[in-house]
Parts: C-alpha cells; structure tokens; sequence
C-alpha cells in the first residue's frame, strides 16, 4: 500500500481543518495561504464557513511557508507552529494572530500540553486575545510597546515545559480590544488583575520586557499578593535625565493618532534591528513577522492611539517625589530579575545602578552583547538564567 505523500496529508489536514470550527465571528472573512514552495493552497473564512481551494489568493490575511512535511506534522499536531517558527522550519507573514487561532482551533487532534493555544477572554471589561501553554505553575509574559505576543514566544516556548505559561497581547495591542484611554501602568496593573482572574490564576511569576516589564513592577508594587516573582527583560523606567522634552509631550494627545498615518515598511524594519546588538543574528523571517505584526495594528486608528499613548505615559512619568517611581521602587518587596542588554539603545544597562540603590537585594545582571529583546537574541542564556532564578 503506497503511503500518502506529504503534500497529499497537507491537503487531506487542510480539508479536515475547514470542516472543523472557525476561528472567526460570524460577519468576518479572512485568507489564509499555505505554500510549500511546490504547491500553495488557499483558506478561505467566511464567518463560521471555510473554503480550500487550490493556489494562492490575490491578497491573504496570513501566510504559512514550509515543506510540505511540517505543514503535514503542524495539520496532524504532532507539531507546532510556533516551534517550527522558532527553528527556522516554518515562515509566518501577516496576522500571527490568525494562524495561532487556526492552529489550536481542531478539536479532533491530541496535542500536547506545551504546544500554544490561542483564546480569548474577557478582562477588565476588555476583550483579550491570549497564547496558553503548560502545565505547572503559572508564568504570565507581557510584552513592549508596538509589540504583541508574538515578542515572548521564545520564553513561552522554553518555560511552558514545566510551566502553564499565558501570554496575552495587552489592551490596546495586538488583537486585543484598543478602549481610548490613557494607557499608563495602573489602568495595565489593574486589567492585569482582571485577567488573572479571568483565567483561574491566584498568583503568577511575571516576566516583561520593556514597557512589560513596566506593568509587571506596577502589579508587583500595587497586588504584591498577587505576585510569585518578577522577571524584567530591559523594562522601561522613568527617565531620571533628558526630560527637556517634557512640556512638549504634555501637549501632544494620543488622540492625534486617530489621523491617518502611513509608517513605511522600511523604516519599521530598520527600527526593529535598532533593537538587537547584532541585527544578523536574527532570521529574516521573524523581521518580516514582527514589522507585519506592526504595520497591521498601527493601521487602525484606535492601534495608533493606544501607541501613542502608552509612549506618552513611558516619557512623562514622574520619576521623583512622593509618587515618583524611584521613591516607590524601594517598595517593591516580591523578589526580582533584572536583565539589562550592555548595547541597549532604548533602556541603557546604567540604569542597573540605580535599580541596584533601590533594591539591594533583586539580582541585576547585565549581558554582554545584547540589545533591547534578549529573548530573542540571547535565548539560551537568557532563560538559563531565568531557571537559575526561579529555582532559588
């Protein structure tokens, strides 16, 4: 008996997932396209309905590039997507968001506990878009400005073997709900709470990088109860200097971002190397799905806006006085990692003294050769370190 080939089992999975339920509303359409490099099928949602039909569309929501045997293995779940992302097996284009929620969304197949699953939950009276991998204790990851989900995938990946990790795009990013508002760290601190709720989770370690790891110091200072330990991947503090620019941004309303702006493709590639020490290091593929992650939520006028805003609360923050951050980050009492990135162009590592002042005892360290996301760039020593913490 011949065995089916592999682009045979990517077309029977493809068929099996469009018999199965969508990922999408009734009203709401999307495609998705397949490609192996030697053939390409089209996913066409139409609310509740899904269409195969051969080739690529014309426009698609979403693109999966790979051989034909991981697509085979992703359709019949004996592998995952974000892994063959991460190993370089599989390319993403346009909404990561959509695939995920494709993925995880067959019920017939077994999958293991560590590989993601896409939900979506209502927090905070705001519906929130989520990753959810593991089992164990529960690890939260939050990701920078302009970022989505996407940004912690490295970490998901490596702390759901023996964590039950959630990584939710936060309000006003990603596919989460954009309220207009000022997105300052207690309206995250408090939707954070919410969420926890929202997802049956008492007290979490919470990991964050840049304005993440912002939030994860709020919730740590405001709900320390609800708090296990602290993880900071380069967050984003008050500026104690270059506040020149201050009166300025008062005057400058995130309500600006709901006039259309056109941000080139080019420059949100150039800004996203800006972000490593050594831009090479990183495939392509993950640059080509981040500034698609980008361009795709800066599009909408409520994405500009919470953008804008959430960069306004990160210059204006007060870093002195009474409520200032410095004087209330000798509050935080949950044990604390601080990692710093030696050639970070937006949180330079001298803010490690100062965090050093105000909390004797969190570990600091610093990273050789590293920029502003050492998830990505330095991944394996990065989660060493990160196991090394959570073990003591």
């Amino acid at each position: 008996m011949e065995l089916p080939s592999p682009a045979d089992r990517v077309l029977r999975g493809l068929a099996r997932r469009a018999a199965g339920p969508s990922p999408l509303a009734a009203g709401e359409r999307a495609s998705m396209v397949f490609d192996t490099g030697r053939a390409a099928w089209s996913l066409l949602i139409d609310g509740e309905h899904m269409t195969v039909v051969p080739g690529r569309t014309g426009r698609f929501d979403a693109e999966i590039r790979a051989d034909a045997e991981t697509l085979a293995a992703l359709f019949e779940g004996s592998t995952s997507g974000v892994h063959a992302f991460l190993e370089g097996r599989l390319a993403m284009r346009g909404s990561i968001a959509l695939a995920m929620k494709l993925e995880g969304g067959d019920p017939t197949l077994p999958r293991p506990a560590h590989f993601p699953r896409a939900h979506t939950v209502r927090a905070g009276e705001l519906d929130t878009f989520y990753l959810e991998a593991g089992e164990g204790p529960a690890v939260v990851l939050l990701h920078g400005l302009g970022a989505t989900t996407a940004s912690m995938l490295p970490t998901l990946a490596d702390l759901a073997r023996d964590h039950r990790v959630l990584a939710p795009d936060l309000p006003g990013f990603g596919e989460s709900e954009k309220p207009v508002r000022a997105y300052d760290p207690p309206f995250f601190a408090q939707w954070l709470e919410a969420f926890l709720d929202a997802v049956g989770v008492e007290r979490a370690i919470v990991v964050g990088n840049s304005m993440g790891g912002r939030i994860a110091i709020e919730i740590g200072l405001a709900a320390p109860e609800r708090v296990d330990r602290l993880v900071l991947f380069a967050p984003s503090l008050a500026f104690k200097r270059f506040r020149e620019a201050t009166p300025l941004v008062r005057l400058l309303a995130a309500e600006l971002g709901a006039m259309p702006l056109f941000v080139p493709r080019t420059l949100v590639m150039t800004a996203l190397r800006m972000l490593f020490a050594r831009p090479e290091r990183l495939r392509v593929e993950w640059y080509e799905a981040a500034a698609d992650e980008f361009v795709r939520v800066f599009a909408s006028a409520r994405g500009r806006m919470a953008f804008f805003s959430a960069a306004r609360q990160i210059y204006l923050e007060e870093a002195h006085g009474e409520a200032g951050f410095w004087e209330r980050l000798a509050g935080l009492t949950r044990p604390a990692l601080f990692l710093w990135g030696d050639r970070d162009q937006l949180v330079p590592w001298r803010f490690a003294p100062h965090v050093e002042t105000a909390l004797p005892a969190a570990h600091s360290i610093v990273l050789e050769d590293c920029g502003h996301v050492p998830q990505f760039e330095h991944p394996e020593r990065t989660h060493a370190l990160v196991r090394d913490f959570l073990r003591q």
